[in-house]
């Protein structure tokens, strides 16, 4: 038993977390690529590796993807201070560059001096698509504003194929659920982010970000913009991106009559506060959700507003309401507290109430012994704590919202 012990004491040597062995880069200069204070590192890698995260049958292991800023031009390597031998029976390790190289395109570089002939050629890179877009962001570190730009491509822009493979590489390590989309299908549309910047006296360009984004077929004239993957690259999150970029995508779509509304597919929660923000922001605007209209209660007029002039659906009006409501209600006058507490709790309780009606049908053909399973649905005490925990979250995601407003 010591023996087995001792053996697989030593085979946990030989176990890397892949998260912290993969090395991300943007490289704009050749000096970036020894330069440690450039590298990221995945949020996720279990697609590959395994629930587990782990490679196994290597100490010290390091997997370098390395990308070009803008053309995303890859360079591809593995390293390792130790493999495991023949010593250890019937062991193998794991095959690490056979299972990146599943999700990277061909056409990458092994070879650092390939590499860096490669970035040469950055000067000559230009965005895809159409130019929607551009805005402006200080930077503290840089002591100016940097400049960046937003553009629409499709399948159809030359050479734009080739550098979406590249791209849609990253989602593997910063989305969860992340799959590859058929980019051969025509209704997708892809939004693509870019910092201008310049080096030896000329105008670069680096990849920040992108959407993609579904158009839907609505019955009988009309389609439905979803927006199915978007990211920041993690060297530009937490400036502001996202929200320039949604509301860039959403504006595009409010200049088409046959757009019905714009939606999201499987949205996380980061998304969520994400188009609260871009939705309040816009809707604000509008007369119907004045001050004095948001006073008189969610109204038809708000509904047909958001959806006619911002392509915003009835529901996620609803909640821009709530949101701007709450920031115009002195909660700490208790009536109107109470007015705006019971209205919002109304909304909230409506599947609760589905809910019970259900049960009262389930309740008149159920056998005693089936009914106490379900019994405990009906604590009216429950219900209401529930409630009452569902609505402080929620006024918690709006005075988030609001406070980001304040800042914006």
């Amino acid at each position: 038993m010591s023996g087995m012990n001792a053996m697989e004491k030593k085979l946990a040597e030989y176990k890397c977390d892949t998260n912290e062995a993969i090395c991300l880069k943007l490289v704009r200069f050749p000096e970036d690529i020894e330069d440690e204070s450039t590298t990221f590192h995945p949020e996720y890698s279990h697609q590959l590796f395994g629930d587990d995260e782990v490679a196994f049958g290597y100490k010290g292991l390091q997997i370098q993807l390395y990308y070009s800023a803008g053309n995303l031009s890859t360079l591809f390597k593995v390293k390792y201070t130790a493999k495991v031998t023949e010593k250890f029976d019937c062991v193998q390790p794991d095959d690490v560059e056979g299972k990146i190289r599943e999700v990277i395109p061909v056409g990458f570089s092994c070879n650092t001096d390939d590499f860096v002939s490669l970035l040469e050629k950055e000067a000559n890179f230009k965005p895809f698509g159409t130019l929607l877009h551009t805005f402006k962001v200080h930077s503290v570190e840089e002591g100016e504003d940097i400049t960046y730009q937003i553009y629409k491509a499709d399948v159809s822009t030359p050479g734009f194929r080739e550098y979406h493979e590249r791209l849609q590489t990253f989602l593997m390590w910063f989305i969860e659920t992340a799959s590859f989309i058929d980019v051969d299908d025509e209704r997708w549309d892809f939004f693509l982010l870019f910092e201008k910047y310049n080096k030896d006296g000329g105008t670069h360009f680096a990849t920040v970000g992108y959407m993609t984004v579904y158009n839907y077929y609505v019955y009988p004239d009309k389609t439905r913009p979803r927006v199915s993957q978007m990211l920041i690259l993690p060297p530009f999150q937490g400036e502001g991106h996202g929200a320039q970029l949604l509301e860039a995508v959403h504006r595009f779509y409010c200049t088409s009559p046959l757009v019905q509304d714009i939606t999201a597919e499987d949205p996380s929660e980061n998304y969520v506060k994400l188009r609260d923000f871009v939705l309040v922001k816009l809707c604000q605007e509008l007369p119907s959700f004045s001050t004095e209209q948001l006073s008189f209660g969610f109204s038809d007029e708000m509904v047909t507003d958001a959806r006619e002039k911002l392509k915003i659906n009835k529901k996620h009006a609803r909640r821009v309401y709530e949101i701007l409501r709450l920031r115009v209600t002195d909660m700490g006058d208790e009536e109107k507290a109470r007015a705006y507490r019971l209205e919002i709790k109304r909304r909230l309780f409506g599947p609760y109430k589905k809910n019970q009606r259900e049960l009262t049908k389930m309740m008149k053909c159920l056998r005693p012994e089936e009914l106490v399973s379900h019994i405990s649905q009906m604590d009216t005490q429950l219900q209401h704590e529930e409630l009452e925990k569902s609505y402080q979250e929620l006024v918690g995601e709006y005075r988030r919202v609001i406070e980001r407003l304040a800042r914006a």
